[in-house]
């Protein structure tokens, strides 16, 4: 009887634990093309041990989730792109001081998700 009991109370356990992160992978979770994307351009970047960069790459994108909401990292993603267009075009974003603040919240919680996840910086 005891030991039923104490089964049932993990299979409860175990259910709450996985609806919790069903809500909370539903409110932050990122389309899987989004995190290629990132995981490509992040071992472009860093390059080293392919499967080693594959896990320390994904982890990133992980903890950027964790976050951000897809859609403020849509946008600041964004903006980071284009920020770097050369000539009148681009201008309008690097004139714009509350897009640079939204580029530099980005970079900001990009460094720390890379640091956490042990991907060396330049």
């Amino acid at each position: 009887m005891l030991r039923s009991v104490r089964t049932l109370r993990l299979i409860a356990a175990g259910s709450l634990a996985l609806a919790a992160s069903g809500a909370f992978a539903q409110n932050n979770d990122y389309p899987t093309t989004d995190r290629v994307v990132f995981v490509m351009a992040c071992m472009r970047d860093h390059p080293g041990n392919h499967f080693e960069m594959i896990n320390k790459c994904s982890c990133a994108i992980d903890a950027i989730a964790r976050e951000l909401p897809f859609e403020n990292y849509t946008s600041m993603s964004t903006a980071l792109n284009a920020n770097t267009i050369g000539g009148e075009r681009g201008g309008y974003i690097r004139d714009t001081e509350l897009l640079q603040g939204e580029i530099r919240k980005f970079r900001q919680l990009t460094t720390k998700a890379k640091k956490g996840c042990f991907i060396s910086l330049p």
